[in-house]
């Protein structure tokens, strides 16, 4: 069985390698103004969910918990 990773990110978080005025200047376009937020990036479907932090330990323990098979209490 192939493991697929959960990617989580904090609202408003930027997600990327490069910065955007560097991408803008290598395709010499113009990118969205959200472009790299991590709202944008959970529109694409490249991660999967947004978790404050102050819910992040919660949400983590209901996750390790469904995947080791133990209800996370």
């Amino acid at each position: 069985m192939q493991v697929k990773p959960i990617i989580l990110s904090e609202p408003y978080a930027l997600v990327g390698f490069a910065g955007k005025r560097v991408i803008e200047d290598t395709i010499h376009e113009k990118l969205p103004e959200n472009f790299q937020t991590a709202e944008f990036v959970l529109e694409k479907g490249f991660i999967d969910r947004i978790v404050p932090r102050e819910k992040m330990k919660q949400e983590l323990g209901m996750l390790l918990g469904f995947h080791s098979g133990r209800s996370a209490s």
